[in-house]
């Protein structure tokens, strides 16, 4: 039996129908597997993966190992883990796994320290954790280590501090900071999949509510344009004015969180920090109101704070928590105040995913063969990737685009030719 720490094996058939059904619509993953079965370019690489346990990031797994990687799994989100998933990895695709959707914390980092046993050469990451507990735990695995890729915006800010602090031992690409990764994972995937998550959760109409999006990044603008589809009334809260600016200029209302907050029906973080809904938010909140994340971790909601204002908590729904307040009042939390589109829902489309993980396989490729050049710092993914992966997603779509003649080619060069 392959090495694992998973739910039940027994769900590995439905498992393996459903990552088929995914790669379906993954062509430039697939085609990439392609070439990786013919060319073999991570043979005896030995590649960790802490990254949600889903049916794309299986369809990820497949085409590693179809490159010649070894590779061990873990999840990067105690609930985002799909448990047919993980046991058809284990079954059918014979990558060791280690991952239950609700484990615990401490399940979770053993978890991470049994996929570290593989002492890898390459770790991808999504979220920065992997990389986290190698340098702070594991100091012996580091010289083992060619380089590692990070899938999400929280974790490409936890490395470029990591390298400004001198304390990065080894080179990362920044997966995250593609186009054909946060143009639209980030926007399209996050706005669809967090929009599910909260249907799925609550059942709620979203007509004629108030939907707060804390954030206008890449995922906040995915979150309100969605939102703003179904018919919400969308508030914005920003910390940027550049971002707060173009809030404004796309139709939205913005104001302070603490404005917000007494108004919103529906609220979504998508920060990257720390107690952006508050004590303070909670105190103003109206009876019913919603909260949720789509932001990496679970810190972006105060839920101790939410907590120590409450006289009774119970579980309503599947992934709802009510809060009563001492006054009365009822704020509920959906998925424990973690990834909302993974907690109660499957997360992004596989189409996104196809890009994104193009990203990832073709990175893993590039460390392998470049990291002798590479210095212990945060890279961007090389521009020739990333075109390449919207040309292939172009062409799986069957779209055609313009190329450029010789004498427009020459125009954009020149500066002589003028008006």
């Amino acid at each position: 039996m392959i090495k694992n720490d998973i739910k039940d094996i027994k769900l590995a058939e439905k498992g393996r129908l459903r990552i088929e059904w995914a790669s379906r619509d993954m062509p430039v993953l697939k085609g990439i597997k392609e070439r990786f079965l013919r060319e073999k370019p991570l043979k005896g690489v030995r590649i960790a993966a802490c990254l949600h346990v889903t049916t794309e990031t299986a369809n990820l797994m497949d085409t590693l190992s179809a490159g010649g990687a070894q590779v061990h799994l873990c999840a990067s989100n105690p609930l985002s883990t799909q448990d047919d998933v993980a046991a058809s990895l284990v079954k059918h695709f014979k990558i060791p796994t280690f991952s239950i959707k609700g484990e615990d914390n401490k399940t979770y980092y053993k978890h991470m320290n049994q996929c570290l046993s593989l002492k890898p050469q390459i770790t991808m990451d999504d979220g920065a954790d992997l990389v986290s507990t190698l340098h702070k735990d594991s100091g012996g695995l580091l010289k083992n280590m060619l380089g590692g890729t990070e899938e999400t915006t929280t974790g490409v800010i936890r490395l470029k501090a990591m390298a400004a602090g001198g304390v990065l031992k080894y080179p990362i690409i920044a997966v995250n900071d593609a186009y054909t990764k946060y143009m639209f994972d980030n926007r399209y995937g996050t706005g669809q999949s967090t929009l599910d998550g909260i249907l799925r959760a609550t059942n709620r109409l979203i007509a004629g509510s108030i939907f707060v999006v804390c954030g206008y990044g890449w995922c906040g603008k995915g979150v309100a344009m969605r939102a703003k589809g179904h018919g919400a009334r969308v508030v914005v809260t920003e910390v940027d004015p550049l971002r707060a600016l173009e809030a404004v200029l796309d139709g939205f209302m913005v104001m302070p969180v603490k404005e917000a907050a007494a108004i919103g029906d529906i609220f979504v973080t998508v920060t990257g920090d720390i107690n952006v809904i508050s004590e303070q938010s909670f105190r103003r909140m109206k009876d019913g109101a919603i909260i949720s994340n789509s932001g990496h971790f679970n810190v972006e909601i105060d839920i101790d704070s939410l907590k120590k204002l409450s006289k009774a908590t119970r579980t309503i729904r599947d992934f709802v928590e009510e809060y009563t307040l001492r006054d009365g009042r009822r704020i509920y939390l959906l998925g424990e105040g973690r990834l909302i589109n993974l907690a109660a829902a499957e997360g992004h489309p596989s189409q996104v995913m196809d890009m994104s993980f193009a990203n990832q396989a073709l990175s893993a490729e590039y460390m392998a063969k470049n990291h002798r050049k590479l210095e212990n710092r945060v890279y961007p993914v090389p521009r020739d990737i990333d075109e390449n992966i919207a040309r292939l997603k172009l062409a799986g779509m069957g779209i055609a685009i313009d190329k450029l003649t010789p004498e427009q080619k020459k125009y954009l060069q020149s500066w002589e030719m003028g008006t």
